[in-house]
């Protein structure tokens, strides 16, 4: 099988595991590259796949209209290559390489007699183009409703902003070298890249790239992490020599972005599940930072906590993810509405769990990436309201808008995800 066919091939397993079996789009990528020798080859899959992802509907769409009646469940693969060949076109991949590959791709994946169908819906949609996309994206109806109804002027912009390819942010570990330094790296290395003034350790790449592209990668000089993210050591700015405890970790680029400012930090990283941890000190021992990584449930401190308080509370909480839907476009497919209210109730415990860890004068900073009030102002408002000792320290502008229980970034906005952040103080 050449590479062309490896590809298209690849594309349509990992969209069918995540279509039509509920598969993470993380985990099925992360199962299917690693066969792909070629990092090209690796790139175009995700290409291919995240853009297939972003369209869903429209390609659904073309499906619904030039199908005389529905592929049934035995052709899901099919249905999943068709989608990838659809996606190939919308990105500007040459036609007839495309159809040429995806046919043979067809018969690669066991399917020789539809052959000839996918031939012919590729080509009909090199010549009618396919159907506009909706007004919402690929956003389904009850979660598209919340949006418009917590943002009722920024939905149409937050539903196109999370249609697009998100930019690759990077952090230069501040102890290793210096933001002007690895700029000039990469220059140096032939990748375009920029800064912006309000973030200190923050590069944005002109075209993602394969992280063993990057120099100093494997040494620790430079990690992958979106600007929005970035934020939060600038939101929680621990002083120096403080205790901090980041209760959700994983997979542990907040604790490492406090841990390369400043060494004196005595940070403990928490997260529930022994994989990611492991992951976790994997990143740490890639950076030399000397984190105290653990397995453990921050709701029941009463498992790990040793009695001293904590001078500083990072609650980075499980959300729905509706602020990186351009980053995890899966989001849209498996996320149910019953979700948001089980995630609400996570977020509660989790704030009330920790905050008697906290030393008096210190401050948890609360934070998601969801773009939702119920997850966001909301449940602030709500802790404020049962945590008499709890005071909502305002944030700078440059956080976001200002809600009036922490300050909202906006999918897209000065380039960053979505993302929320309130800080508390306890007198």
């Amino acid at each position: 099988m050449n590479s062309g066919v490896a590809t298209r091939v690849s594309a349509a397993r990992v969209l069918d595991a995540v279509l039509h079996r509920g598969s993470s789009l993380k985990a099925s990528l992360a199962a299917a590259l690693p066969a792909l020798a070629d990092p090209r080859d690796r790139a175009m899959v995700e290409a291919i796949v995240f853009a297939a992802l972003r369209q869903r509907t429209r390609f659904d769409a073309a499906l619904s209209q030039w199908l005389p009646k529905p592929l049934g469940q035995r052709d899901h693969e099919v249905r999943a290559l068709l989608h990838a060949g659809f996606a190939q076109q919308a990105l500007g991949m040459p036609a007839h390489a495309v159809i040429a590959a995806s046919v043979d791709a067809a018969r690669a994946l066991g399917r020789p007699h539809q052959a000839g169908l996918v031939n012919a819906l590729l080509r009909r949609a090199q010549r009618d183009g396919l159907p506009a996309a909706p007004a919402d994206g690929d956003w389904p109806d009850w979660l598209a409703r919340r949006v418009r109804a917590d943002w009722p002027r920024q939905a149409a912009e937050i539903f196109a902003a999370s249609a697009q390819e998100a930019p690759m942010w990077l952090r230069v570990h501040a102890r290793a070298t210096t933001r002007d330094a690895y700029l000039a790296r990469l220059h140096e290395a032939g990748l375009g890249a920029d800064v912006d003034a309000g973030l200190a350790d923050a590069i944005r790449l002109q075209a993602s790239q394969p992280v063993n592209q990057l120099p100093g990668f494997d040494d620790g000089v430079v990690s992958v992490q979106d600007a929005a993210a970035q934020r939060v050591a600038d939101a929680l700015a621990p002083p120096a020599g403080a205790r901090v405890l980041d209760a959700c970790a994983a997979p542990g680029g907040k604790s490492a972005h406090l841990a390369e400012r400043d060494p004196s930090l005595r940070i403990t990283a928490l997260d529930v599940d022994p994989r990611r941890v492991r992951r976790m000190q994997d990143t740490f021992a890639r950076l030399r930072l000397a984190i105290d990584a653990r397995a453990a449930d921050a709701t029941h401190p009463d498992r790990w906590w040793d009695g001293t308080p904590f001078d500083a509370i990072l609650v980075d909480a499980p959300c729905s993810a509706t602020g990186i839907v351009r980053r995890q476009p899966d989001v849209l497919l498996h996320r149910r509405e019953a979700d948001i209210a089980a995630l609400a109730a996570t977020q509660s415990a989790l704030l009330d769990a920790v905050w008697p860890l906290l030393a008096a004068g210190g401050t948890l900073l609360y934070a998601t990436c969801s773009i939702l009030r119920e997850e966001n102002a909301a449940q602030v408002e709500a802790f404020l309201a049962r945590t008499p000792d709890a005071v909502l320290e305002p944030l700078a502008a440059r956080f976001g808008h200002d809600t009036g229980f922490g300050s909202q970034r906006l999918p897209g906005e000065c380039g960053m995800d979505g993302f929320f952040y309130a800080r508390l103080r306890k007198p």
